[in-house]
């Protein structure tokens, strides 16, 4: 039995609405983390711009660090770069909500 183009279209709509549902919480639960985050990137900032940060920069380059840890935030521009994304998005999600 061949479907009608009322049928095709009610379910094509149905299939964008779930789709949307999805995509609605799956980004409501992103932004309660984003926000929750936002401490967290505060101190990364702060950090950064810190005495504490540039000294711990110039131990790693003078090989005072263990190599075998972790240490990316000691990168010229990794916390910079986070920074900049982070406040992009805030600015996109400022512009979406007026």
């Amino acid at each position: 039995m061949k479907k009608s183009k009322q049928i095709e279209r009610i379910e094509e709509m149905e299939t964008i609405y779930d789709d949307c549902i999805e995509s609605i919480k799956n980004l409501e639960k992103n932004l309660k983390e984003f926000n929750r985050l936002q401490k967290k990137i505060d101190r990364l900032e702060e950090y950064y711009f810190s005495n504490q940060w540039r000294k711990d920069y110039e131990d790693d380059e003078k090989g005072k660090i263990d190599k075998s840890i972790k240490r990316g935030v000691l990168s010229q521009d990794g916390i910079y770069n986070l920074l900049i994304a982070n406040d992009e998005l805030i600015e996109k999600i400022r512009k979406k909500t007026k």
